[in-house]
């Protein structure tokens, strides 16, 4: 706009002296062709005279007085300027002009009216006749009429008073106020100095031009403004450019023309500023503007510190909401298209950007800030309509961080980054940032309400932005911690990490941190979770998680696995083990989870080893350290295991659950008992097993005792299981030498460490208790009671009942035993009845 302003004001100047330049009229010699012969009055003076071959003029005075005092006053003078081609016409006019002889001055009294012809527009006509004037004597729509009327469009037309030309300097000067006129525009000046020697037109001060551009009104103003012929070079000084309701400043700008004379570049120094109707403002020390021929801008470059400003004010289009943009960067390269329009925006060195929204919602203010930062940016624009362009995308390169922050009403804040090799932006309707992906060690960074930090790693990353226009439910634009929802959904790819760390609690020990892998990810803004795809992995402190799909709840931390899913769990250090484990070698003192602590240590079946965990789907609760698996799930350490539909694990608790819901599939447990064996032969473990053979008739390990039932609950600080029957009805247990039949075990587990053999590294069953109409299998012996204990320390066998029905055994070879307590002894196969203060002993005989 600045350009096209100044345009105009040095194609005033370069016709102005274009008659000096080509028709070399030296005023000086008026007075000299006109005072020869000339004492008296004289009316109709015509002369015409020729420079050379290539111009000539004329000059008619109605009347020319020659004074004795050496002045001669010339009335209604007319001096036309030719072309040897009579394509050119420029008129001075003016009623009278006085010439001092002895001083060398020419002054003109009065108004001055100047009539001047772009030379590269006018036609062919008769010396005789001007553009104007040839237009009314020629027929509408000849060729000549054409030529005609692009002259007479071509005219400029200057008024001033006050004149006054020095013929020994060459400079002509006037004090007064210049106007001008031409089909693009008017404007003004006060005061104008020609240097006809040097080839220089200044305008002294208050330099106005009024024109249009596009249909828009356009208005500069300038202090100062001065024309170099010879380097077709404008210069000007404090330059204002007012137009779309919006203005642009320049300190000092200079201008370079062609020699037609459109313009070939801007320079603004001192200062340049841009401001714009929409609120945008745009500050730098210096620019420059390149245009092509047609006067349209094509290239622009600003250096020294740039800053853009935007402001959308609240009632607009984006209803409630206020947005400030302000960027910056040291250098900015500007690209036009061809109507002149912004298209491209390069930044370069430490780009920053920054918005800050504001918006009222039905639950409160929300305020939304992101801060850009890169090495390198570019933006690409589109047409907004109305003559208005908007950013349609951005590119940064070479490291870019986005940093951002939400609140609602007087919550907490949320911040939130985004970082990448290279990130592309893309933004919706009303400059409103709607996509974005970042390529190279990208990742995305939040921190919620309740301090914890939650980070996002991977090759690739594209999120998109909620694009708010009203008010929304809470529900869907919070993040479920107090802030507005940043993100509406973000796929990741290639080597992707979670990262969750809770914040540490005053007292309590380091949370642990949450780490999720995957080959794709993909984020819902909706809930805030992350699902995992493509080999995924779980690692939350000791536990160790894979699956088909595991889904990661950013909001809570919570973890649910998909298909074909397994768990390991590992010891946190050598002195601590999982369910079942003490600290080094204290007896009965076993490790307790700090409050909030959901680390306590590996979770297992009394053993200290790894623990395992398969099924079809997992859940882990991060705030309760719960972890559930469902599917025909299956947890086993070391010999122990446990499997059923669902087994639910708690690591603050260091309890187990397992329960089920169908008969056909009830729980089931399979744990190391502690049992000796003192004989060399083989015995029956009731399960179509037999214990090894010892050449010295004695057996190094203990037997294997199996339970299921309906569920299972275990406690680690008590190392208590118990088995209840549930859907099952009933609780089946199998040990080395018997099977029974009740509506509860319990097994009480010793701890690892804390007994001898090979196996000592691994929790064993040292008691066993069925209880509720218990029936026992034993060498074919069948017993039935109340409650049924199990040593395996002893290897014996008690049975009880009630003073009512007190316990019976069925020995098919020996008949029938009752007593106060039934003792089997599984070591010598041998049966003791104990009651009314006796003892008695039965030897029996037990088929191999």
């Amino acid at each position: 706009m600045l350009a096209a302003g100044v345009l105009l004001v040095v194609a005033l100047g370069a016709f102005l002296v274009r008659g000096k330049w080509k028709n070399p009229l030296n005023l000086s010699e008026l007075p000299k062709k006109l005072g020869v012969n000339i004492q008296q009055d004289a009316s109709g003076y015509t002369f015409e005279h020729s420079f050379g071959s290539h111009s000539r003029y004329k000059i008619h005075a109605s009347k020319v007085v020659q004074y004795r005092q050496g002045t001669a006053v010339l009335h209604q003078v007319k001096i036309e300027l030719y072309d040897e081609d009579g394509g050119r016409v420029d008129r001075i006019e003016g009623d009278e002009f006085e010439y001092d002889q002895k001083g060398g001055t020419a002054s003109a009294a009065g108004p001055v009216e100047i009539t001047l012809m772009r030379p590269s527009v006018a036609p062919a006509i008769t010396l005789k006749s001007t553009p104007t004037q040839l237009l009314n004597q020629l027929p509408k729509g000849s060729t000549l009429a054409a030529a005609a009327q692009a002259a007479s469009a071509s005219e400029i037309h200057v008024k001033t008073s006050g004149l006054t030309f020095n013929q020994k300097t060459g400079i002509a000067t006037t004090s007064q106020p210049v106007e001008f006129a031409m089909a693009q525009g008017t404007g003004s000046s006060v005061g104008a100095t020609y240097d006809s020697q040097r080839g220089q037109l200044v305008l002294n001060e208050a330099v106005e031009v009024t024109t249009e551009r596009a249909g828009e009104r356009v208005q500069i103003h300038a202090q100062h403004a001065e024309f170099q012929r010879e380097n077709l070079l404008c210069l000007l000084r404090t330059a204002t450019a007012n137009y779309r309701g919006g203005e642009a400043k320049a300190g000092d700008a200079k201008v370079l023309f062609r020699a037609d004379g459109s313009a070939v570049r801007l320079d603004a120094n001192n200062g340049f500023t841009m401001a714009t109707a929409t609120g945008a403002h745009l500050a730098a020390p210096s620019g420059s503007i390149e245009f092509n021929e047609r006067n349209q801008p094509r290239q622009g470059h600003l250096e020294g510190g740039i800053q853009m400003d935007s402001i959308s004010q609240p009632g607009g289009r984006y209803g409630t909401s206020s947005r400030h943009v302000h960027a910056t960067s040291p250098t900015a390269q500007f690209d036009f298209n061809t109507q002149g329009n912004l298209r491209h925006i390069h930044l370069e060195r430490n780009v920053e950007m920054h918005s800050e929204e504001q918006s009222e919602q039905s639950s409160g203010p929300v305020r939304l800030s992101r801060t850009w930062r890169s090495p390198l940016a570019d933006v690409e624009f589109r047409d907004a309509g109305n003559g208005q362009v908007e950013p349609a995308t951005i590119h940064g390169a070479q490291g870019v961080v986005i940093t951002g922050e939400s609140q609602r009403g007087k919550e907490a804040a949320v911040p939130s980054r985004m970082a990448a090799d290279e990130v592309t932006g893309q933004f919706a309707s009303g400059s409103v940032l709607e996509a974005m992906t970042g390529v190279g060690h990208a990742s995305l960074e939040e921190t919620n309400a309740a301090g914890t930090r939650q980070s996002t790693r991977g090759d690739r990353i594209e999120a998109h932005f909620a694009v708010r226009g009203s008010d929304q439910p809470k529900s869907s634009s919070t993040n479920g911690n107090g802030g507005p929802a940043q993100i509406q959904s973000a796929t990741l790819d290639g080597h992707v990490e979670l990262l969750e760390v809770p914040a540490t609690k005053p007292g309590a020990p380091a949370p642990t941190t949450l780490r999720a892998t995957g080959g794709h990810a993909a984020y819902e803004g909706e809930g805030e979770w992350l699902h995992l795809t493509v080999n995924p992995r779980v690692d939350d402190g000791g536990l160790q998680l894979t699956a088909e799909k595991i889904d990661v709840s950013r909001a809570s931390g919570d973890a649910f696995a998909h298909g074909n899913v397994k768990a390991t769990w590992l010891n946190q250090s050598s002195d601590k083990s999982g369910l079942g484990s003490n600290q080094a070698g204290a007896i009965g003192q076993q490790a307790k989870p700090s409050a909030g602590s959901n680390a306590a240590g590996s979770i297992a079946l009394g053993g200290q080893g790894p623990a395992h965990a398969i099924g079809s789907d997992a859940q882990l609760h991060q705030a309760t350290g719960e972890a559930t698996f469902r599917g025909h799930a299956r947890l086993w350490q070391d010999a122990n295991s446990v499997a059923g539909p669902e087994i639910v694990l708690n690591r603050q608790k260091q309890t187990l659950v397992a329960r089920s819901n169908d008969p056909a599939e009830p729980v089931r447990v399979v744990l190391l008992s502690a049992a000796k064996a003192e004989h060399g032969t083989p015995r029956s473990l009731g399960i179509g097993k037999t214990a090894a053979n010892v050449s010295d008739g004695k057996s190094s390990g203990g037997s294997v005792i199996r339970v299921s039932g309906g569920d299972l609950r275990y406690s680690d600080a008590e190392h208590k299981a118990v088995m209840h029957g549930g859907v099952a009805g009933t609780v089946h247990a199998e040990t080395g030498t018997a099977t029974s039949i009740s509506n509860e075990v319990e097994m009480i587990l010793l701890p690892p460490g804390n007994h001898a053999g090979k196996d000592g590294s691994q929790g064993q069953v040292d008691r066993m208790t069925a209880s509720g109409h218990v029936t026992v299998n034993s060498e074919g012996r069948i017993g039935t009671g109340e409650r049924l204990v199990y040593s395996s320390e002893t290897g014996e066998y008690v049975l009880t009942g009630t003073a009512a029905v007190p316990p019976r055994m069925i020995d098919p070879g020996r008949g029938t035993v009752t007593g106060g307590a039934l003792i089997f002894n599984s070591r010598d196969d041998s049966v003791s009845s104990e009651g009314d203060g006796r003892k008695t002993t039965t030897d029996t005989t037990a088929p191999r």
